[in-house]
């Protein structure tokens, strides 16, 4: 399977990390059913991916919220974040997206807009040898509002010194999407792990 680009002369790729990058999103799913399920808290698989991109800290407080419930937010997000890195040698990245991370590395500029922690992104890029190849990276904690906010792309293009008309932005969920057409950039949708497989399948 390809990813179909956009036309366009693109001068900076832009990319979220997990899911998009790193196939990593369902170990952060077992990460968080592990913690959570010692609170009585179910989090819907579904859901999960359709909260693709929302920092931590926003995801303990939207399910607390929707449970009615008093988790510890600083405690689970630590302890979540150490599972997910007790399975970081299982991950592997997305090929349709490693094929134009090395394709275009060294042409034009990089950068990763994640809504996870700086320690996190860091990790999954070093554990795939890909971390050398983006020139900054922009996570939770560096700008005031999330996705679908453009504000996190914007700082992303600022920081590369590129318009965002001319930044192309690679994103796997609805709310990352959201996110680069508010800031005025053109998009490619990183399908999820199950519709890449079905994809595969169907070959």
């Amino acid at each position: 399977m390809k990813l179909t680009l956009p036309a366009g002369e693109f001068k900076a790729y832009l990319f979220d990390c997990d899911g998009t990058i790193c196939d990593s999103m369902p170990l952060h799913y077992i990460a968080w059913k592990d913690v959570l399920s010692e609170y009585g808290c179910h989090f819907d698989e579904e859901l999960f991916y359709a909260w693709g991109g929302m920092p931590v800290v926003e995801i303990i407080e939207s399910l607390n919220q929707r449970h009615n419930l008093a988790m510890p937010v600083a405690d689970i997000q630590l302890r979540k974040e150490e599972m997910f890195y007790a399975n970081l040698p299982q991950m592997k990245a997305v090929p349709e997206v490693l094929e134009h991370i090395e394709a275009q590395h060294g042409v034009i500029p990089f950068a990763v807009v994640s809504g996870s922690t700086q320690d996190s992104v860091r990790a999954s890029l070093a554990t795939l040898s890909l971390l050398d190849r983006f020139e900054t990276l922009v996570c939770a904690g560096d700008y005031r509002n999330s996705k679908p906010h453009p504000e996190p792309y914007l700082m992303a293009a600022e920081r590369l010194g590129v318009q965002p008309e001319h930044c192309l932005v690679f994103e796997d969920t609805e709310m990352g999407i959201e996110s680069a057409t508010a800031a005025g950039m053109a998009s490619v949708k990183v399908p999820a792990p199950w519709e890449r497989r079905a994809l595969v399948e169907m070959v």
